[in-house]
């Protein structure tokens, strides 16, 4: 089904995310630019092997998140037609945990739209991921290490 231009399609999933709906979603006669990026699970990481990424949301501010950030970069790079789409729940290595991709009438707008929605996604949207290593364990990608975390300046312990 063709979307009307200027359409943004957001999706969170526990269900497999599949390029082609991407793509079908922003490909329109008028825009000879789609730039997609697929992020996937890789193995190894960090010296490890990864049995899965598993991804949790807060779903409601997600969506809204994943909405602005799709709107401010349909209107800073002129893109016709934006798609971003977020696995939520255990992925393993190989399948993709996020897709985008940008339509515009050219090629520099549709390149500079997609790097930004996935940015912006990483950077503003609260979807955090889990590594679950095939070997037993795991950690929050992303957020300090207990040993990590330092003790805020200022505060004296009792």
């Amino acid at each position: 089904m063709q979307q009307p231009p200027g359409s943004i399609t957001v999706l969170l999933s526990g269900e497999r995310l599949v390029v082609d709906d991407a793509f079908r979603a922003v490909n329109r006669r008028e825009y000879g630019g789609t730039a997609l990026f697929v992020g996937t699970t890789r193995s190894p990481s960090g010296g490890r092997d990864v049995a899965e990424l598993t991804y949790e949301a807060y779903e409601e501010v997600a969506r809204r998140e994943l909405a602005r950030v799709a709107e401010a970069a349909m209107a800073r790079h002129g893109l016709g037609a934006v798609y971003v789409a977020h696995r939520l729940g255990p992925v393993p290595p190989g399948e993709p945990s996020v897709v985008v991709a940008a339509a515009a009438p050219h090629r520099a707008e549709a390149f500079a739209g997609a790097r930004e929605l996935i940015d912006e996604l990483k950077r503003q949207v609260p979807i955090w991921k889990r590594e679950v290593w095939a070997d037993s364990g795991s950690r929050w990608v992303g957020l300090p290490e207990p040993e990590e975390a330092a003790t805020p300046e200022g505060v004296l312990d009792a």
